[in-house]
């Protein structure tokens, strides 16, 4: 006799075990648990700003969360080996459970047991002939057979109350609360189908996110260069990208007089690929739709219109985007001119006497001093409070750095210096420097935030969430259960001496945990001419 090989039996238990209930309740708690580092950290794929900043703060802690891909949990290899495990997991341990729940639907009930009054619910009545033969759906009852017209009349009954039933020569036995075991294989289904939606989005998946500024100058193109941050599915490539440029030209709020906002609409033009230029509206809660991409607005905020005029008269003009600091719309940037006094008679371009400007802007500003908040986000009474600093500003080194802060790395090294005292400007105001230079507070534009999104899972995972909540309904609160009923012709001992009556002994049994099944059993053996309290059986 050959010996099993050891190889063999090991990977036959470890599939068992990968594919029981229990591995995949377990896995699909490692995988709420592994997704709680993807909310409480700032992702690469969502906002790499945010993610710079953290390691700002946390130089020693955030190159260790780094190794461990907590920046990019989602596209990480311990959270894809969790994924397909759960995956792997639920495949094997549902087709079993499928085949097998086919088979059972399929299956007449089981025969009535031998002893019914040792079954948890237990009635034996007598029931006259005359009456049980008048509710008979077949022709028993004129061939005198009252036990036969009996178990049709019961028949009868249990399909109208929606019973599986299957009459043999004695018996009636019937079941109910497959629909249990159907919600629990939807449900697992559907979370199947949940995982693959996810997984089809992130493989054929893309999204960017940008900061687009109202005005033509200021146009975006759908390409991964215009965007601020981008992710790509590992099956997608730049030129996958479907094509169209979008202008915005007006964007509206309104607010409440607390400050939240009411309601965002932007409008913008947009010219698609092989199609004309249209104009399309679209809010917060209704994203604009295009082939293969949807837009959706995050949010807005304001851009300061400033002009700087340098000591050789030559004037530039900068719109520059303020980030919101506050709900109210305080918002902080930058505007710089680091081009700013070149001689014209010999072109040389002194990086000392670049400039630049650190501005707080208040879209409704105080009427008193201090001016460090904004008292409502709409623009009653915009000004913009402006620091000037004179100096390098470090850009030339081809150095990153953000364009919504000055670079304070040069601030503390003293190569760029602050200029004067702050000023709050007004629009239309000017605001002089220490060398005859102005800056003036010309206009105010507005920006809005885009995030542009392909899914194709989205569908999938809609479709399969929906059927995940249907099917848990019925796996939580359905019930199986099984009964049967044994007619038998009255005996001389009978407690009826009508003629052509028959004995009938009924029997329940739950399949599951049903507290109510007692109540359900007595009302059918009362809708079937039973005793009104049927004593239960024993256990």
């Amino acid at each position: 006799m050959s010996r099993p090989n050891p190889a063999l039996a090991l990977l036959r238990n470890s599939w068992r075990q990968l594919t029981s209930m229990r591995t995949a309740l377990i896995l699909l708690f490692l995988l709420a648990v592994a997704a709680i580092p993807g909310s409480l950290l700032p992702q690469r794929d969502v906002n790499i700003e945010n993610v710079d900043a953290y390691f700002a703060a946390n130089p020693q802690l955030a190159p260790v969360l780094d190794r461990l891909g907590m920046f990019d949990v989602f596209a990480s290899t311990w959270f894809a080996a969790i994924y397909l495990l759960l995956f792997t997991s639920l495949v094997g341990c549902i087709v079993p459970r499928l085949r097998e729940h086919v088979r059972a639907l399929r299956a007449a009930p089981p025969a009535a047991p031998r002893r019914l009054d040792r079954l948890p619910q237990h009635a034996r009545w007598t029931t006259g002939g005359d009456a049980t033969a008048s509710d008979a759906t077949v022709g028993h009852s004129a061939a005198g057979d009252a036990p036969a017209a009996a178990r049709d009349a019961i028949a009868a009954e249990l399909r109208r109350r929606r019973w599986r039933v299957t009459v043999t020569d004695d018996s009636v036995a019937a079941e109910k609360g497959h629909l249990k075991e159907t919600g629990n294989l939807v449900f697992h289904l559907s979370l199947i189908g949940v995982l693959l939606g996810v997984a089809v989005g992130s493989w054929f998946g893309w999204n960017g996110n940008r900061l687009l500024v109202a005005g033509p100058d200021t146009a975006f193109c759908n390409t991964v260069q215009q965007y601020d941050e981008y992710r790509l599915g590992p099956r997608i490539s730049d030129g996958d990208l479907p094509r169209f440029c979008l202008e915005l030209t007006d964007f509206t709020a309104t607010f409440l007089e607390t400050g939240q906002p009411a309601s965002y609409s932007a409008e913008v033009q947009v010219d698609a690929d092989g199609g004309a230029a249209r104009t399309e509206t679209f809010s917060v809660n209704s994203p604009l739709r295009l082939d293969d991409a949807n837009v959706y607005l995050l949010g807005h905020g304001y851009v300061p219109v400033l002009r700087y005029t340098d000591r050789y008269g030559q004037a530039q003009t900068v719109s520059a985007p303020f980030l919101a600091v506050d709900g109210m719309l305080t918002s902080e940037g930058v505007a710089s001119f680091p081009d700013a006094n070149v001689d014209p008679a010999t072109g040389a371009r002194d990086p000392q006497l670049q400039v630049a400007f650190e501005g707080l802007f208040l879209p409704s500003a105080p009427q008193q001093p201090p001016y460090v908040r904004s008292t409502h986000p709409e623009l009653r009474d915009p000004a913009v409070m402006l620091w000037a600093y004179r100096g390098n500003l470090g850009l030339d080194a081809g150095i990153p750095g953000s364009v919504y802060q000055i670079d304070q790395r040069q601030v503390e090294a003293g190569r760029l210096l602050p200029v004067g005292d702050p000023q709050l400007l007004r629009v239309g105001e000017t605001m002089t420097l220490d060398d005859g230079t102005t800056i003036e507070f010309l206009d105010i534009s507005q920006y809005v935030t885009l995030s542009v999104r392909h899914d194709p899972g989205s569908g999938l995972l809609l479709a399969s969430s929906a059927a995940l909540l249907l099917g848990l309904m019925p796996a939580l609160f359905g019930r199986r259960r099984r009964v049967w009923f044994r007619v038998t012709p009255a005996g001389p001992d009978a407690a009826s001496t009508t003629p052509g009556s028959s004995l009938v002994e009924a029997g329940g049994l739950p399949r599951t945990d049903h507290p109510g099944f007692g109540d359900e059993f007595r009302e059918l053996i009362r809708a079937l001419g039973g005793d009104a309290g049927p004593r239960e059986g024993r256990h």
